[in-house]
């Protein structure tokens, strides 16, 4: 088996060339982790299902790394993720009302490509749909 570069890492794989032509296999419109997974491995049989999940769990956990790290992460024609810096304010407690501190906090923000904007909505034009 080679080795393949993925965000800085070797992983060995066989191949890495990935076309995400998926489609949600189940009656509801979410696809979690684990049908992603069997959906690449469907869509390329010639890599083991194990090589497709170690490819998608590194992926993931480097989008991830690097959002701890405060930086930026883009998938040109897909879209781009962040952390966006939240101030410290004053909330309320829904139950009681009562006014609470909340601390600065970073939290993870994801802005659509181009790309992909125009095939969902060049998608729900066809199937009627709204997400």
């Amino acid at each position: 088996m080679s080795g393949q570069q993925v965000f800085g890492l070797t992983v060995p794989l066989r191949s890495c060339n990935f076309e995400l032509s998926l489609v949600a296999t189940g009656t509801s419109s979410e696809m979690t982790r684990s049908e992603l997974i069997a959906e690449l491995a469907l869509l390329h049989p010639h890599l083991p299902a194990r090589d497709v999940e170690l490819i998608v769990e590194t992926i993931f956990d480097e989008i991830a790394a690097a959002l701890t790290r405060g930086d930026r992460v883009e998938l040109r024609g897909f879209g781009a993720f962040a952390a966006k810096k939240r101030d410290a304010r004053v909330g309320r407690n829904p139950r009681t009302g009562k006014a609470v501190d909340v601390d600065e906090k970073s939290v993870p923000s994801f802005k659509v490509g181009k790309e992909l904007r125009e095939r969902v909505n060049q998608s729900t034009a066809h199937n009627g749909k709204l997400g």
